[in-house]
């Protein structure tokens, strides 16, 4: 038995009313509403249940077993590799290669494990074409263009793949709902039904999803809780470089990256990442800092322009790091260097446009600022890690160990930290020279020393 119920559902951020609305009450966007009618159905109530509780202990651990998705990159994102069973969400502009690396990936997948690709936007003969740019190789991978869940569904279950790509959701619908593919009843019901098949079978099912205009997942936030691992494949249109990052992992950390640079032949990982956000070069307003993302660090370029400015407010812009950061540096700056910044432009820019995050990339942006007005070079072949108080004083920074790993790698002969335990300073007393500071004004007064 089934009756049909009719609700308004916001398709910027999935919430439900019983009335229309010409803004929403949660996300406060305007003539977003649509009604959608929902099939309300009862055939699970006389459903019997087999299953019992069970005591926690004698719940059999058993070690997760994944296989690789052919990219060392992909791999890092995904915690180690592909999980069995799992559902992968991955989202990203139109253009900016999901297909892509999704498709170069089956391919490499396919060599050891059975694949169904399925495309609902695209023919067989126009993946054809993307698949001989690419030049892959194939043994066992499968292609299906279909639209309809039930179809899809069952094709999965008459293939039964080790590994399913579902491109795109959006374009999915489930005929037994009335609302238009792309809806959020619809991406929330498709998806729903595909992770059940996903779980039931132990299929791996990578799901591909389109942004919304502010850079979020298209379809309701529900959607992310639905699958296990939410990926974001990131990327300016006009450069090459591309940034797979985790969102939200249960086999593995979150904000873990992968970098990938995209040629005519498809996506190439970059095994060097520091590599491309830094540069050797000694000059003034640009200092080199070492952040950590998931698991990794990465060594970026800080570049500073400071001008006297010309308007009754000066400009305060930055390219890869918050706003509110850089105004909370300036006033520390201020206070604790004695400084007048009030009469100047500042701009603030990271190497390749990275987005840093981490708090100990403060040092770095106050000597790029300081360096670019007093027009002096900083120290060279230096890095900065710490993250500045607003009581001047510069602050311990997570990961450090790592991170003076990574200077030393990359052949750095000075490091500039907070006060570091005994242990690690011992361990690179050889390998790198680390000056230890506590507040700005030791950092300013060792950096930019002539």
């Amino acid at each position: 038995m089934s009756s049909k119920l009719s609700t308004f559902i916001c398709q910027n951020c999935g919430s439900e009313t019983s009335q229309y609305f010409g803004r929403c009450l949660n996300c406060n966007s305007w003539n977003c509403i649509v009604e959608e009618i929902k099939i309300k159905s009862s055939k699970y109530q006389d459903i019997k249940n087999n299953k019992k509780s069970i005591p926690f202990n004698e719940i059999s651990s058993k070690k997760i077993s994944r296989f690789t998705s052919g990219f060392r990159e992909f791999d890092r994102v995904l915690g180690g590799g592909i999980v069995p069973g799992s559902v992968v969400l991955l989202g990203g502009e139109p253009g900016i290669g999901k297909s892509t690396i999704v498709l170069q990936s089956a391919g490499k997948i396919s060599l050891n494990e059975k694949v169904l690709y399925i495309t609902a936007e695209e023919s067989l003969e126009q993946v054809k074409i993307r698949w001989e740019r690419l030049n892959q190789n194939s043994i066992d991978l499968k292609i299906f263009a279909e639209t309809n869940l039930s179809l899809i569904i069952e094709e999965i279950k008459r293939v039964n793949p080790c590994f399913a790509i579902i491109d795109s959701i959006q374009a999915i619908h489930n005929q037994e709902m009335e609302s238009s593919p792309g809806s959020v009843s619809q991406v929330r019901a498709c998806s729903s039904e595909l992770q059940n098949l996903a779980k039931d079978n132990n299929i791996a099912l990578l799901i591909i999803g389109h942004v919304t205009k502010d850079g979020a997942l298209a379809g309701p936030k529900t959607l992310e809780h639905l699958v296990d691992t939410v990926i974001n494949f990131e990327g300016d249109k006009i450069s090459s470089h591309r940034i797979l990052k985790s969102i939200k992992n249960r086999f593995g950390s979150t904000f873990e990256i992968g970098i990938f640079e995209m040629l005519e032949g498809g996506l190439r990982e970059i095994k060097n990442p520091s590599s491309i956000f830094t540069n050797k070069e000694n000059i003034s307003g640009v200092t080199t800092t070492i952040t950590n993302e998931g698991t990794r660090p990465l060594a970026v370029d800080i570049q500073a322009l400071v001008n006297k400015t010309f308007y009754s407010n000066p400009r305060r812009t930055t390219t890869g790091i918050s706003i509110n950061r850089l105004h909370q540096i300036l006033a520390v700056i201020e206070k604790h260097v004695g400084i007048k910044l009030s009469e100047f432009d500042c701009y603030i820019a990271t190497g390749g446009g990275f987005e840093i995050n981490d708090p100990s990339s403060d040092l770095g942006v106050a000597i790029s600022i300081l360096s670019s007005l007093k027009n002096i070079p900083p120290l060279a072949n230096t890095s900065f890690i710490g993250e500045l108080g607003l009581s001047g004083q510069v602050r311990k920074s997570n990961n450090l160990r790592i991170k003076i790993e990574e200077a030393v790698r990359l052949g750095i002969k000075n490091i500039v930290v907070p006060k570091l335990e005994e242990e690690i300073n011992n361990n690179f007393q050889n390998l790198i020279n680390i000056k230890e500071i506590s507040n700005i004004k030791e950092a300013v007064d060792y950096s930019l020393s002539k």
